[in-house]
């Protein structure tokens, strides 16, 4: 059985003949969000419909992290190594700190509540940016089902400030976000609202010295599928989920090959010991594939 489809020479040095796709646990309603904990080593991830976050530890299997979680769908960490969370059920963006207190990040812009809080990513700086489409309002099944009261923004937040700015206002329904190894570059993710035709792709953004995003032409439309999480690899290269597994782009926006995943991609990290670890969530399980890359992810 093969594990991938090579569409340029370079991938096939990018994963080994003899790392199988493996999957390491199922039977969950539509996961999302993994996040690697290398400190703790672990990898967390939600299980939205069922209101909660999981944890899967090597040797040990899969655990509850958080139950009721929010309908939380996104994480990161900060450079603090602090969970970050984007909660459906609450409609806001949230730090777990270390002591296990919830600080709530952003919850409204310009006095009207979010929508439902999606992805989230962490730059050096420390400024948080993270994506509000509808998702989580439109039905009960991720959420609740609620007024929206925002369009679909990409917002910027100083946590030392509070300060808050919508610094992509022209999307559809931005969903998965990552910056380029050096940060002068911002992928997301659009995937277009529910139960229309709009187009799905990912867009790139250049960054200026101020945070300001220049540009935000299309960069790459996947198919079968679309783009909903992005990871980044050392290279620069994206990985990306799709209906048929996790596609390869290199960083000019050609697609080097894919990842076949037996269901329909949401997400990704890279974890492990060196990084070098791509975990999927996909549906109603988790998978883990073996690459020769190493990603981008702190701390």
């Amino acid at each position: 059985m093969s594990f991938f489809e090579s569409y340029d020479p370079v991938f096939d040095a990018f994963v080994l003949s003899n790392a199988p796709v493996k999957q390491l646990a199922t039977g969950f309603d539509w996961v999302e969000g993994p996040v690697w904990f290398g400190d703790a080593g672990c990898l967390l991830f939600s299980d939205i419909p069922n209101n909660r976050i999981m944890r899967w530890t090597p040797g040990s299997g899969i655990t509850t992290f958080r139950q009721p979680s929010n309908y939380s769908n996104g994480h990161t960490r900060d450079r603090e190594g602090r969970l970050v969370s984007c909660e459906h059920g609450t409609r806001r963006v949230t730090r777990t700190e270390h002591d296990g207190q919830i600080t709530v990040i952003a919850d409204s812009f310009d006095s009207k509540r979010l929508n439902s809080p999606n992805d989230v990513v962490v730059k050096s700086d420390g400024t948080i940016w993270f994506t509000d489409p509808h998702y989580g309002i439109i039905t009960n099944y991720e959420g609740y089902a609620s007024e929206q009261e925002l369009p679909c923004n990409l917002y910027r937040v100083d946590p030392a400030t509070g300060h808050m700015d919508a610094v992509v206002t022209d999307a559809n329904c931005p969903n998965g976000l990552a910056f380029s190894p050096d940060e002068s570059r911002l992928y997301m993710a659009d995937t277009g609202r529910l139960f229309s035709d709009d187009p799905q792709h990912i867009r790139v953004f250049d960054l200026g010295s101020d945070d300001r995003l220049f540009g935000g032409e299309v960069f790459h439309a996947i198919d079968p599928g679309c783009s909903d999480g992005i990871r980044v690899d050392t290279d620069g290269n994206l990985w990306s989920s799709a209906a048929d597994g996790v596609h390869c782009i290199s960083p000019n926006s050609e697609l080097l090959g894919k990842i076949l995943v037996p269901e329909l991609v949401s997400n990704v990290c890279f974890g492990g010991r060196a990084k070098h670890e791509l975990y999927v969530t996909a549906t109603t399980s988790i998978y883990r594939v073996s690459l020769n890359r190493q990603g981008i992810q702190h701390p």
